[in-house]
């Protein structure tokens, strides 16, 4: 699995973000795209602001352009760009929640999209995860997405049939959110894998809230939105329910179960070409070219030509990858492997 940040590192960064945090609800005629030293987002009562790359993303979907366009635009003709997303904020006016953390613009969103912030869901997880007797093997907070990965100890068993002699597995949790519309709140179990210490994320989500919520109501022109007692009283529901859900989210008929699961797919050969088995698994899951060589290498080194042993080979891959987000969806896509129809998987493992 890979390493993330301490648990200490992540709470000093949330309470540092809350002083620096803002939140608008604009309409789109009253904001603009200014093309200076960079294409930024200006309208928001102050100095124009730079764009993260999320919420670039996301003002492109907003406008209609496609990323590839968007990009090439604000590389090489920004005024260009500028002009572009101009034109249609002003000409289809929508109202729109700006978030803003450093003074960057971090996500251009619905005026529906209700914060559900990642100060509240830490404040309110960890103690949970602490009463439980349960461990945090990693943690991580980047520029889209937080995650807390926690292992319970005692609670443990082997994959049988594995060609790894004690292939022991325990129970997990992956607890993500994302503040800027990347994702939904996100309780989802996790395998711990001990012999190689990888994490495969199984893929019955017991709890996923989509942040929706009411209309922001809005003046005239653009306003700062403010936290309010009203909306921490109607989150407060929320949160503990999820609470309740992380309490509950060891269960040890669910862990054997998925357990089970897995000791079947050591049985189940790959008989195709191997080189192809992962060129088509690479395709299907949409994973970067660099990823599948990593894949392929961590394969044929383990010498596991199964279904488990191509599980496994990609939740080790995402220790190679930089990028946390990334190594965390390679790490779903292990469990997805998993998971295959018994049609999807003999397509998959006689490929050739």
């Amino acid at each position: 699995m890979k390493a993330g940040r301490s648990l200490q590192a992540i709470a000093q960064e949330l309470e540092r973000q809350i002083e620096t945090r803002k939140d608008f609800v604009a309409p789109t005629e009253a904001l603009s795209i200014v093309a200076d030293t960079d294409v930024r987002l200006a309208g928001l009562n102050g100095d124009p602001l730079d764009i993260k790359p999320y919420a670039h993303r996301q003002i492109a979907e907003e406008v209609g352009i496609p990323a590839k366009y968007y990009d090439r635009m604000r590389e090489a003709a920004p005024a260009l760009l500028a002009q572009n997303v101009n034109h249609w904020f002003h000409a289809e006016p929508k109202r729109r929640l700006v978030r803003t953390l450093d003074h960057d613009v971090r996500a251009f969103l619905s005026d529906r999209y209700r914060p559900l912030d990642n100060y509240d869901l830490a404040e309110v997880v960890l103690p949970t995860l602490q009463q439980t007797g349960c461990r945090v093997e990693s943690a991580e907070l980047t520029d889209t997405r937080l995650y807390i990965k926690a292992i319970l100890p005692s609670l443990e068993l082997e994959v049988r049939g594995s060609r790894q002699r004690g292939d022991v597995v325990q129970a997990g949790i992956v607890i993500s959110n994302s503040e800027v519309g990347a994702g939904a709140v996100r309780i989802e179990p996790l395998i711990f894998r001990l012999v190689c210490l990888n994490g495969a994320i199984a893929q019955d989500a017991a709890l996923r809230k989509y942040h929706v919520g009411k209309l922001a109501e809005l003046e005239a022109g653009v306003r700062e939105m403010l936290t309010t007692e009203t909306r921490r009283a109607d989150d407060r529901a929320f949160w503990l329910k999820v609470r309740d859900v992380v309490k509950a989210a060891f269960d040890r008929d669910v862990f054997a179960r998925i357990v089970a699961r897995m000791s079947e797919t050591t049985g189940q050969r790959i008989e195709g070409d191997v080189q192809k088995v992962v060129e088509v698994t690479t395709v299907k899951f949409g994973l970067a070219e660099r990823v599948g060589k990593s894949v392929l290498s961590h394969l044929i080194e383990g010498g596991d030509l199964s279904r488990w042993g191509l599980a496994n080979a990609i939740t080790r891959a995402s220790q190679d990858v930089d990028d946390y987000d990334e190594a965390t969806a390679l790490e779903r896509v292990g469990g997805k492997v998993i998971e295959l129809a018994p049609s999807e998987w003999q397509d998959l493992s006689t490929a050739a």
